[in-house]
């Protein structure tokens, strides 16, 4: 399926979402980020694991400044606008996923595009691909969860430098720093990110949704509050068809045969 800004297809349980708007290296405009958010959440409905990556030679250079607050008068100028209507919503959509979600950044990630790429459960970048906090250099600040996802992943300090300076961050700097999972060759990371999204659609998929709620948890809950947590979402996923077909294979050395489905008395 293709709406344009956003195309979308769904093969094998794993719904593949590219960003569209190669000419512009898949800047995010209002429309498009309207429309990833639907496909997510549609994504979520439909498969057991999902991938997003943009097509033509960038992921996403950030926000589409056709149209931008700054042609504005400063007295009616709200740059936050936007992140309120549209830009949380989006994060906020990724963050309650109940499947799992890989990125695979096949070219530059910019602004809140670098944002989008970061909140992969898990992250493939290209050789060539670079990560860039380029808010500074228009006068503003880091928005789409940007300055949480960094310093939850690579540190303050390297967070810190990667927002002050606006520097290009390489796949293998940010391999380093902890931000992604892997570096792929040119050309092939949509490859390794399907790879992990095909293995995750295999896998207990309420259960993976469940490792997702409690992994976001753990960057803010105090200790005993996310042992307390891991307690009912473990109820919560003993009670599913797959914990018992996962315990039947065990036992009787096969592969299991997961369904990811959600217990009724949930």
């Amino acid at each position: 399926m293709s709406d344009g800004l956003v195309s979308y297809q769904c093969a094998d349980d794993v719904a593949i979402l590219r960003l569209n708007d190669p000419g512009a290296l898949n800047a995010i405009s209002d429309a498009m980020c309207e429309l990833l958010t639907e496909r997510l959440v549609q994504a979520g409905r439909e498969a057991r694991a999902i991938v997003l990556t943009g097509n033509g030679r960038g992921f996403s250079s950030g926000v589409n400044l056709s149209v931008s607050p700054a042609d504005k008068p400063a007295s009616e100028r709200d740059a936050g606008e936007r992140l309120e209507r549209l830009f949380n919503p989006l994060m906020a959509v990724i963050h309650n996923l109940a499947v799992p979600y890989v990125t695979a950044v096949n070219g530059p990630a910019a602004g809140v595009g670098c944002s989008v790429a970061l909140s992969g459960d898990l992250v493939v970048a290209a050789e060539s691909a670079y990560f860039l906090q380029a808010f500074s250099r228009v006068g503003l600040v880091p928005d789409g969860g940007s300055a949480y996802l960094l310093a939850k992943s690579a540190g303050r300090v390297r967070a810190m430098e990667a927002m002050l300076l606006a520097e290009k961050i390489n796949a293998s700097q940010a391999l380093e720093w902890g931000m992604i999972n892997r570096v792929a060759p040119d050309g092939k990371a949509l490859d390794v990110a399907m790879d992990f999204a095909l293995r995750l659609a295999a896998g207990p998929t309420h259960a993976l949704g469940l490792v997702r709620r409690l992994a976001w948890s753990a960057l803010e809950e105090r200790f005993a509050d996310q042992l307390a947590l891991e307690r009912r979402v473990q109820r919560e996923a003993g009670r599913s068809p797959d914990f018992e077909e996962g315990v039947a294979a065990f036992r009787e050395k096969r592969a299991p045969r997961f369904r990811g489905v959600i217990p009724l008395d949930k």
